[in-house]
């Protein structure tokens, strides 16, 4: 064992005991804090509910006073006929399209709502610091426990943690929580969902615990070369005395083994915090990178005579981040350009109620693309969203809702940077998206304030702006950021860098390029987009050329195309019937349009790449004309053959791709690929016969039993010889057996109005998708069924894993 003297605890400096090992964590400690999901059995109401008009004297008395709530917010309110969800819930998703509602929120009303839950405290419980934890709400909404408002809060995207100790009852008294949900106003130009839409918790700890997000642990590379870990821990009391307690560190690698652990004394007053910085040496750290993402685990205890008070595990990362005015982003000095993505929060079936094991599905997607990079837009996202992140290696911009420096909204990016400064994903704190005043004195000054608010939590990622203008301004926001963030500003890359040789630039935001999966054909009438990366708004570029201006420029770090995935709302360039955006490299299930394979042959080293589009179903009055075909392909030269018959043979352009007219002919049209003249690929699209039989895919054969689980299936029909019909458009029926149930349904079509929720979906384009999830406490065999007239049957089966229970909290009566 070594001593070093390192603790830096309010502003003394008192002794520190390192103790390094490889030892595994012991298990005899017995962990007192508790943090139980709330998220099941919710009474919800849509639409609201005046509250009683109160005139007389003593009533208006009783209304003024804590505990004395009127009306739906009253503890003793009748809810019994409300209808029963579980969160996360999505109440817009579930509405018909409206053709009067706001065309931005995809043309789905979403007014007012209430939710009302019960739930008792076991008398053990008395003495305990009690915090309800809500990570969203879409929009605004107010909080009453027990007749009492306790919270108010005004963004869709910001979490919020209510201290309800004071107002706890405790043994067979009953707790009444009620949340009044308005969505009548946005935050935003796109879909925003309606209701508690994110993952609510009831946490129990020790008067004496650590602040939720009150751990900091930022890995540093040292200038001699070595490693250590800063770890802040913000320690709270609730209690009524002031309390010593020992803080105790320690750091785990990825096996589970003990690394380094530190612990001091100090003491913190009641009803107060104090903070305690310690640092940690570490020897040769495994690296987080996009290929490794090696995590670690830091353990910091709370204790007093070997007492534990609270325990918190909090997950980081050792690696480097740098910019570079002249050669972009390096990740542990290692130069890479970022090829990234800008994405909302809405997912094909289930709106913004999104199922944690569904971030990991989308980012899988991406990352087959050759995706390194996520623009959060535009607004901070959920926190299992970060996780995933963490674990797959994507590189973050965490984005700021509301720019606005005044105290409310200077508290809601304080949250963002508090929740989400562990994440070693997280490269950029982006504080705005395309503000009016970006290039006014008056923003510069509100950026200036904003920066000074992040480096005061986070002085280890630069801050940037996303801009789409003003960057010549006298004064302007790009003197305030760490980075400049570009929006479609391709022409002013070069005077800004001529300019600003010493700025760090980045495009924030690029391309808009607008398609419709498996459509070839431009159609204003039918609001249809062909998918040839032809189409793009006054303001945008295609994929192909956004990438290649970026590529070209080493000072540029990188891009976010817009957007991974299309997003429901801001529909582009038709409105109604038109709901949804089409400018997603994949459709809103995650299927691929034509832009994904762009980016994949353009982003993707390590293997070749071959894709050809359009599917080869024409009708029989196009034999002979004309035919537009892509080969999309990171090899030298490309050969194209047509029933056989070579009909190009063409180098490979590594921005544009390759693109021919080929008179169609019903058969086989195949590309081949090769690279230093060998042949390295094949690809081919046949004219296939009439559907004959329907065919179910499931992203996984298992899934968890805890009832959060959450795996899409595709939908598609097949011809005779198992080929998949990519233009088939045939209505399916779903039925469903075993502990499950189907939360959603969606096909990727932004013009189509049918339910998302329920048992029947079109086919678009021969795709659709089932969304499947897990039943609590369950186990065994969930079997869907497809159904289309005159098709064989299709019948999937996925395995009911045992997991380990998700701790609840009790729904009382």
């Amino acid at each position: 064992m070594k001593t070093y003297t390192r603790l830096q605890l309010l502003s003394l400096l008192i002794i520190t005991s390192l103790q390094l090992s490889a030892q595994p964590e012991t298990k005899n400690i017995a962990f007192t804090r508790e943090r139980l999901s709330f998220d099941n059995g919710w009474r919800f109401h849509l639409g609201d509910i005046p509250f009683p008009i109160i005139k007389g004297h003593g009533t208006t008395y009783a209304n003024a006073k804590a505990g004395r709530a009127w009306g739906a917010a009253a503890p003793d309110y009748n809810d019994k006929n409300w209808r029963l969800v579980n969160l996360p819930h999505d109440w817009a998703v579930e509405q018909p399209f409206d053709s009067t509602a706001n065309v931005s929120q995809g043309y789905r009303p979403r007014g007012i709502g209430w939710y009302r839950r019960n739930f008792k405290l076991d008398t053990s419980d008395r003495g305990k610091h009690l915090e309800i934890q809500v990570d969203g709400v879409a929009t605004h909404c107010t909080v009453w426990i027990n007749g009492t408002v306790v919270h108010r809060n005004w963004s869709g995207y910001t979490s919020f943690y209510i201290d309800m100790t004071a107002l706890a009852k405790y043994g067979n008294e009953v707790n009444n929580i009620v949340i009044r949900v308005d969505a009548v106003n946005q935050e935003g130009w796109w879909y925003e969902g309606a209701g508690i839409y994110r993952h609510t918790w009831l946490v129990k700890r020790s008067p004496v615990h650590i602040m939720t997000d009150g751990v900091f642990a930022h890995p540093v590379k040292n200038s001699n070369g070595s490693w250590s870990i800063p770890v802040e821990a913000t320690i709270e009391n609730s209690g009524s005395a002031t309390t010593d307690y020992e803080i105790e560190v320690t750091l785990f690698d990825k096996e589970g083994k003990q690394v380094v652990k530190g612990n001091a004394t100090a003491g913190v007053k009641a009803l107060g915090h104090s903070l305690a910085k310690l640092t940690l040496p570490v020897s040769n750290p495994a690296l987080w990178s996009i290929e490794n993402p090696a995590l670690y685990k830091v353990k910091t205890v709370v204790k007093r005579n070997s007492v534990l008070y609270d325990s918190l595990i909090t997950t980081c990362g050792f690696r480097t981040i740098r910019f570079d005015a002249d050669s972009g982003f390096y990740l542990n000095d290692k130069r890479i350009k970022i090829k990234g993505v800008c994405n909302h929060q809405d997912h094909a079936g289930v709106g913004v109620a999104v199922p944690n094991s569904i971030w990991d599905f989308r980012l899988k997607k991406l990352k087959e693309m050759g995706v390194n990079g996520y623009r959060c837009a535009h607004n901070p996202p959920a926190a299992e969203f970060l996780e995933a992140c963490d674990r797959v290696g994507i590189l973050v911009m965490d984005e700021n809702r509301n720019f606005n420096s005044s105290p409310e909204y200077i508290r809601q990016l304080e949250w963002m940077v508090r929740r989400d400064r562990n994440h070693p994903s997280i490269i950029l704190w982006s504080v705005f998206n395309e503000e009016p005043m970006q290039g006014t004195e008056i923003g510069y000054e509100m950026v200036r304030r904003m920066s000074s608010v992040v480096k005061e939590l986070d002085t280890t990622r630069p801050v940037t702006a996303a801009a789409n203008g003003g960057l010549f301004s006298p004064r302007n926001v790009t003197q305030a950021v760490d980075v400049v963030g570009f929006n479609y500003q391709i022409n002013a890359y070069d005077p800004f860098r001529k300019a600003h040789p010493e700025m760090k630039l980045t495009s924030s935001e690029d391309a808009s390029g607008l398609m419709m999966r498996g459509e070839y054909k431009n159609n204003k009438q039918q609001h249809l987009i062909e998918a040839y990366d032809t189409q793009w708004p006054v303001w945008g570029a295609n994929h192909r050329t956004a990438w290649k201006v970026v590529a070209e420029r080493a000072f540029l770090a990188g891009c976010f195309v817009w957007t991974g995935f299309d997003y429901r709302g801001e529909p582009q360039p038709y409105e109604w019937p038109t709901a949804d955006a089409s400018f997603g490299i994949m459709d809103q299930c995650g299927f691929p349009k034509t832009a994904f394979y762009i980016h994949q042959a353009q982003w993707v080293e390590n293997k070749n790449i071959l894709h050809v589009v359009p599917h080869w179903n024409w009708p029989k009055d196009s034999i002979g004309k004309n035919i537009r075909v892509m080969a999309l392909s990171n090899a030298d030269r490309v050969k194209l053959y047509l029933n056989g018959k070579l009909l190009q043979d063409s180098p490979v352009d590594k921005y544009e791709m390759n693109t021919w007219q080929v008179p169609y002919q019903p058969g086989k049209i195949e590309a081949v690929s090769f690279k230093g003249g060998k042949e390295v690929a094949r690809f081919a699209v046949e004219t296939t016969g009439d559907p004959v039989s329907v065919q179910l895919i499931a992203d996984r054969e298992t899934i968890a039993g805890e009832g959060w689980d959450a795996v899409p299936v595709t939908v598609r029909v097949l011809d005779a010889k198992g080929r998949a019909v990519e233009n088939a458009n045939l209505p399916i029926e779903f039925e469903i057996s075993g502990p499950g149930n189907i939360i959603g349904l969606a096909n990727g079509n932004p013009n189509s109005h049918e339910a998302e929720k329920g048992n029947k979906r079109s086919l678009y384009n021969g795709l659709a998708q089932v969304i499947l999830q897990s039943k609590a406490g369950s186990l065994g065999k969930l079997v869907l069924t497809a159904k289309s007239k005159g098709l064989k049957d299709a019948v999937v089966s996925i395995t009911v894993t045992d997991a380990p229970k998700i701790p609840m909290v009790e729904v009382a009566n």
